[in-house]
């Protein structure tokens, strides 16, 4: 298991043998219980070591994120963008690609993405994109992976508090927290689990009229 929310003792709790917490400098890993494991999504190389070391997994979290700032789709520099979805959208699918075969020899397991709220808005430019593709992704893995044993939840979150939301004064949801429910929906098979509030807004928000999601268009 690659733990992507929360304490990795939450994961013990829920009854994990191993887990293994990634990061491009391994050293960088120092809680007790993990076991580090190098990993650069965006190198194919650094994905196929990190399957072959990891050969027992059976739950793999894609959790990979990067925000360049790439908010306008028309002033933003276009390697801004494509290193967005290298990481956001390309990453996931290498590591989704390369673990696959593992999880289905160990019997079978689960598949966890990290989505955003902003999957569903697109108000963040590329970094938007790239969710919302990566949540489209999700839902065609289900259908691929489901027969191999191997089932897929989405999760979707509003505003962690992590590095990458440091800059954002808004309420922000703590990783243990949300490592709570997304363990929930990976343990029940769910489809999709929201984690807060402002997820669920959205989520209800798609079947209605498209201008309440976007009130700029109106000011």
């Amino acid at each position: 298991m690659t733990p992507a929310v929360g304490n990795r003792s939450v994961y013990y709790a829920r009854g994990a043998a191993k887990v293994y917490a990634t990061a491009r400098d391994a050293r960088s890993v120092t809680h007790p219980d993990a076991v580090p494991l190098a990993l650069e999504v965006t190198d194919p190389r650094s994905v196929e070591a990190a399957a072959e070391r990891a050969r027992d997994v059976t739950v793999l979290v894609n959790n990979a994120g990067v925000l360049l700032g790439a908010t306008s789709f028309l002033d933003a520099p276009v390697d801004d963008v494509r290193r967005e979805f290298e990481t956001n959208l390309y990453g996931p699918l290498l590591v989704t690609r390369a673990f696959v075969p593992a999880i289905e020899r160990n019997g079978g397991g689960h598949l966890l993405n990290v989505h955003s709220v902003l999957s569903w808005i697109g108000v963040a430019g590329s970094y938007s994109a790239t969710r919302a593709a990566l949540w489209s992704q999700t839902n065609s893995l289900r259908l691929e992976l489901s027969p191999r044993g191997i089932g897929v939840t989405g999760l979707h979150v509003g505003y962690l508090d992590t590095d990458m939301a440091a800059h954002v004064d808004a309420p922000k949801s703590s990783p243990r927290d949300v490592a709570a429910p997304a363990l929930d929906g990976v343990e029940s098979g769910a489809y999709e689990v929201l984690a807060d509030d402002v997820s669920r807004q959205a989520k209800a928000a798609l079947s209605g009229d498209l201008a309440a999601l976007y009130p700029q268009w109106t000011n």
